[in-house]
């Protein structure tokens, strides 16, 4: 791999903040080669910034202690944000050969300063009682500081913080192996097909992309299809012949597993039993029980009472799925025949055809008079895109945002199409947070997979892929519209099972009638979608709840099996554990597999969500009972978008992310909104 020499420093972008209009990294100017030096100069600086705080001879005070580590570490902060966004968009081969080496390393310089006895002694000492009442920002980053510092290890005796130590390494190394391999295997596990009879039923656009992957893919002719990252992919819904789909659930199902270079189980295995050890060391039952310690949920029962409530009703609700799509197809279904003839129930019953709503949802459009539009009308914000402004990739793009005085707010940087380098899934990132004390504005960025249309074509969008636009810019608004002080605690910083509550209150706007009116026109013609078909869409949003339910549940439930294992278990065989642990639960997954299996289970063995799936659950509690709050207040309005922006997304962590909720809403949620979106009311 690249080593630090002076040449490579001396010219390196990354040493200095970047001199574009909101501190966006200056891509055109970044090569591979300076990432290694720049995170090395990162952490020696931090390191030496931190021992100044240590040898500092004065009384521990907040300004000199917690204000001192927070303004510490800035190059490195700079560093991993435009690394760590570049490696999940565009993670070549030399890019993760580079985290590959990297996460070891810093994963031993974050154990060095949060086992650091001296710095965490100085920290200790401070008297937060002088810092400042309740609602002071000061006072919150004191507490937050000394909770991560005492969750990660610092009050263990010597001999246990050098076990965690060389855990937490491992754990990097395997994280960073696991995100790799699933990458390599998601692009290998792609299925080509030779003839355009074994496609029937894909759309002219979904036939181009295709045509075009297998060109890219060095095919001289054919069609291929890529993989999304769930178990279910949607080719699935449209694919005529029973054997071409087949092949693609197969793929899908059997990815990870399979003893090579891209086997992912032995990786996920050994991650949670170093999970358990280390819960363990710092007290804890299990990693699921230690990981509760940093959430909104009060405790591990709680998760699993809400989720062991929802189970019976949303298998029930799958099984009777079946039976009536097995009535329509006239035979037993296989797992690869379940969306296709729920999707043709869902045309014939609801009249919605899926795949012909397409022409109504282009890309620029919905983002432009949809997903904006919304944001404009609750929050004043508008955007204006900076083609003087470039990305990592020639078809990434750059808005500006600015207030409704026109003052300057931050930066959105759209990421949208697949390419082989990118993570499945969507996602939002930051290159910067909002921070008054560094006087820095946001830069943000959504990550979608959305396959590219041919060369001069519009990108027509599904329905699922709107939704997943409005979602993944509600992450955006957190980012953007946060105004604390202090980095630490801004935009999304909040806790695991709190962050996905903003994006998905944001995807109620998708229908908002006068929303969907603007941006939902036919692609040729013009024409605006006809409101019988949108209440038909809205007619038809239960169908196949029972699947989509049954189908995250299995992967939460998952999550938690591999979390709760008692420190020393050994898993000899992961796929019989997988299917075991899911029976236990009271799911069954030859009814509806999981949504995730572990061997490409991204969001636990290679992100931060472990012991954490069951977020996207919990934060809809909150999301529904909101969204009956901004029904019964009048919608979209400014009013409404004020007071959501003041006591929700401008706050971030500053405050306990709860008391923000009871701020807004007057009170705690009612789950039964939830139980009653979902279907699950009996």
């Amino acid at each position: 791999m690249t080593t630090d020499t002076p040449a490579s420093t001396s010219t390196n972008p990354l040493l200095a903040p970047s001199p574009l209009p909101y501190g966006l990294p200056d891509f055109a100017a970044l090569d591979d080669e300076h990432f290694l030096p720049a995170y090395r100069a990162g952490m020696a600086e931090h390191r030496a910034e931190l021992d100044a705080i240590t040898a500092d001879s004065a009384e521990p005070a907040f300004e000199n202690t917690f204000l001192a580590v927070e303004r510490s570490g800035q190059l490195l902060r700079r560093v991993h944000q435009v690394f760590s966004n570049l490696l999940a968009a565009d993670g070549t081969e030399v890019r993760q050969e580079i985290d590959e080496e990297i996460s070891p390393e810093l994963s031993a310089h974050w154990d060095a300063i949060h086992l650091d006895a001296a710095l965490y002694s100085r920290l200790a000492r401070v008297d937060l009682d002088g810092i400042g009442g309740p609602e002071s920002e000061d006072r919150r980053l004191a507490e937050e500081t000394l909770k991560t510092f005492r969750l990660l290890g610092a009050e263990l005796d010597r001999e246990a913080k050098v076990r965690l130590a060389a855990i937490n390494e491992r754990l990097a190394v395997l994280s960073s192996q696991y995100g790799r391999r699933m990458v390599a295997e998601n692009t290998a596990s792609a299925v080509w097909f030779g003839s355009a009879g074994e496609v029937a039923g894909l759309s002219e656009q979904d036939l181009a992309s295709a045509a075009a992957a297998a060109r890219n893919a060095g095919h001289d002719a054919g069609y291929l299809l890529t993989l999304s990252m769930f178990t279910s992919q949607p080719w699935l819904e449209t694919l005529e012949n029973p054997d071409s789909r087949r092949r693609v659930h197969e793929a899908a199902w059997r990815r990870g597993t399979t003893p090579g270079k891209n086997f992912a189980l032995d990786l996920a295995v050994e991650q949670a039993g170093l999970r358990a050890e280390k819960a363990q060391l710092l007290g804890f039952s299990s990693w699921a029980d230690y990981a509760l310690q940093d959430r909104t949920a009060p405790s591990l029962d709680a998760v699993r009472d809400l989720l062991d409530r929802i189970i019976p009703a949303a298998t029930a609700n799958a099984r009777r799925e079946k039976t009536e799509i097995e009535a329509e197809a006239g035979h037993p279904v296989e797992a690869w025949d379940w969306p296709f003839y729920a999707a043709r129930i869902e045309r014939e019953r609801y009249r919605v055809d899926t795949t012909a709503l397409r022409s109504y949802f282009e890309l620029d459009r919905v983002l432009t008079e949809g997903v904006f539009a919304a944001a404009t009308a609750l929050y004043g914000i508008t955007f204006r895109e900076r083609p003087d402004l470039h990305g990592y990739q020639p078809d990434v793009r750059v808005w500006e945002v600015l207030e409704a005085d026109g003052t300057e707010l931050g930066l959105f940087v759209g990421d949208f199409f697949t390419r082989p380098t990118k993570s499945g899934g969507a996602w939002m990132n930051s290159f910067r947070e909002a921070s008054t004390f560094f006087g820095e504005r946001p830069v943000v960025s959504n990550n979608l997979n959305i396959p590219r249309p041919a060369a001069g074509e519009p990108a027509l969008l599904t329905v699922d892929q709107v939704n997943t636009l409005f979602h993944e810019f509600g992450h955006a608004l957190h980012g953007l519209l946060s105004s604390g002080r202090y980095a630490t605690l801004s935009g999304t910083a909040v806790p695991r099972d709190f962050v996905e509550f903003p994006s998905q209150v944001n995807e109620m706007w998708m229908y908002w009638p006068e929303i969907v009116s603007a941006y939902a026109r036919h692609v040729g013609t013009g024409e605006t979608i006809d409101p019988d078909v949108l209440a038909a869409i809205e007619a038809s949003s239960l169908w196949g709840e029972g699947f989509r339910t049954t189908e995250y549940l299995g992967a939460a439930m998952l999550d938690l099996a591999w979390h709760s294992l008692a420190p020393g278990t050994t898993v000899e065989d992961p796929l019989a554990f997988e299917a075991e642990q899911l029976r236990a639960a009271g799911l069954d997954p030859d009814l509806v597999a999981p949504r995730y299996r572990s061997s490409y289970f991204k969001h636990i063995f290679g992100g931060g969500y472990a012991a954490g799936y069951y977020s996207y659950l919990w934060s809809e509690v909150l999301d529904a009972d909101t969204v009956e709050w901004f029904r019964a207040h009048g919608g979209l309005s400014r009013e409404n978008g004020e007071r959501f922006r003041s006591e929700l997304l401008a706050r971030g962590n500053t405050r306990d992310p709860m008391e923000s909720y009871r701020r807004f809403r007057g009170g705690d949620a009612d789950p039964e909104h939830l139980l009653r979106r979902r279907g699950l009311l009996g």
